[in-house]
């Protein structure tokens, strides 16, 4: 794989990881899903890096899914590694302190609405098709789909998706909550997102690292872990600079805005 398959690019706090095989819908092979995880590491091991967005080359594709050719001679083990490539990814980008918003530009379909799915805001552009079209091909998602999705949409409607392998317009993905919020156009999406990602970056990193952490726990623990769970982290803000900061600034009614330190 060429590295110029993955972009990479950092600019004022925000890192910007851009699938890049236009040629082939920004389509994922293990060999791509390889190299995202070694840049999302890089965004999170990077002090400056507050908000990353993960996003598509060109207008027509976000991740059209899977590297079909990939799968014409795999059998029931030797596809294993290929699966179990996809999941590590998407648990790293949940896993990560830092908020990935993912900008869908075109197709996320297969494996790249399961990406996006991993993601932790997701915006599209009005022309954006996602589904899991899977079973078209006999098989059924892999990445995480049958997982994340019925969280993020209902048991019912994530049912209906997988089994009868249609994708979805982007009016229909945002009413059922597979997306946040639809654009006009690429170049609209792009501009949102970067404006949410500088909103973001000017949060406290700390305090957005453990609300992360809150959040994704209570899609995996009963309601008293949870609720344990956040008194936990809702304290440990109260150990920060930025704590004291935003506090400050709020009672002595500043016009400025505070200037956490992410301490």
């Amino acid at each position: 794989m060429s590295e110029q398959d993955v972009l990479y690019e950092v600019d004022n706090g925000i890192a910007t990881v851009t699938i890049n095989r236009p040629a082939k819908y920004n389509a994922l092979n293990t060999a791509v899903v390889g190299t995202l995880r070694e840049m999302m590491k890089k965004a999170e091991d990077d002090d400056s890096v507050r908000v990353v967005i993960l996003t598509g080359t060109g207008e027509k594709a976000f991740a059209a899914g899977a590297d079909i050719a990939e799968f014409k001679d795999k059998d029931s083990k030797t596809v294993r590694p290929l699966a179990q490539n996809g999941q590590e990814f998407c648990k790293y980008m949940e896993s990560m302190s830092k908020p990935v918003i993912a900008a869908i530009n075109g197709f996320a379909l297969g494996g790249g609405c399961e990406i996006a799915m991993a993601c932790d805001i997701r915006y599209a552009s009005a022309n954006a098709l996602l589904g899991q079209p899977e079973i078209n091909l006999g098989i059924i998602p892999g990445f995480g789909g049958t997982v994340r999705l019925p969280r993020l949409v209902g048991l019912g409607k994530a049912k209906e998706l997988v089994y009868t392998g249609d994708n979805l317009k982007v009016e229909e993905a945002l009413r059922i909550g597979l997306v946040d919020k639809v654009f006009d156009s690429v170049e609209a999406l792009r501009e949102g997102t970067a404006a949410l990602a500088k909103k973001l970056a000017g949060k406290p990193g700390i305090a957005i690292k453990l609300a992360k952490q809150s959040l994704n726990h209570a899609w995996n623990l009963p309601l008293g872990k949870n609720l344990d769970f956040e008194v936990d982290v809702f304290c440990q803000t109260f150990a920060t600079e930025d704590k004291e900061i935003g506090v400050d600034a709020f009672l002595s009614k500043s016009k400025d805005k505070p200037k956490f330190k992410h301490k």
